[in-house]
């Protein structure tokens, strides 16, 4: 893999740490940490930091029956998901969302396609696969959008992003991310609001298509 040159915001990171970011983003960060050790690294030291303030925290009293609720609470909780290993070029957590089955594509057009990951009132996780040199349609945002590269690259008024790149982009970024001509782009995208399309027949499909 390349240098990766396009990495998590301290805003991002530190809402993955601290567990505050909404679950598409979440697996968007979690994947890109396991990509980037240079990430990875930030993300440890703000774990040790928050360790570190909350050990300064003096302990609350609980009462009894406070106490007894809470471990009712952790009886009936469901157990963890059993981790699933990363499977080619998908890191382990993309493999969580997939249920460690290989992506079933859905085409969208010119050859690009889709597998929706989640979409729920926190917004949307998807994969994308875009062949090579070919552009998605130019778009704007109505919020947040994280796409993450796994394989390929594409590149756009942005700058050029690669394998384990990850770009922000919010409502002041207008663009039209083109894959390169070395091969096929698959990145991991995340979004909380509906893309905002400039030509008119990806505007009349965007209800089909959920992006």
């Amino acid at each position: 893999m390349t240098a990766i040159t396009h990495h998590l915001s301290d805003a991002l990171l530190d809402g993955y740490v601290t567990g505050c970011l909404a679950q598409p983003f979440a697996v968007v960060a979690a994947a890109h940490l396991s990509l980037c050790d240079a990430c990875r690294a930030r993300a440890e030291t703000a774990d040790m930091l928050g360790g570190a303030m909350l050990d300064r925290i003096a302990p609350a009293d609980v009462s009894q029956g406070g106490r007894d609720r809470m471990m009712a609470a952790l009886d009936l909780a469901p157990p963890p998901p059993q981790p699933i290993a990363a499977s080619g070029i998908f890191p382990a957590p993309v493999m969580q969302a997939l249920g460690g089955r290989p992506p079933k594509w859905r085409m969208l057009g010119g050859g690009i396609r889709q597998v929706i990951l989640s979409a729920d009132v926190d917004g949307s996780l998807r994969l994308l696969y875009i062949p090579p040199g070919r552009a998605v349609p130019e778009h704007s945002h109505g919020g947040l959008e994280l796409t993450l590269v796994l394989q390929g690259s594409f590149a756009d008024s942005e700058g050029r992003f690669g394998p384990g790149d990850l770009e922000i982009a919010d409502d002041d970024v207008d663009h039209q991310p083109t894959a390169g001509v070395e091969g096929p782009c698959i990145c991991l995208a995340a979004t909380d609001a509906p893309l905002r399309f400039r030509a008119m027949i990806p505007r009349l499909l965007q209800p089909l298509f959920r992006i």
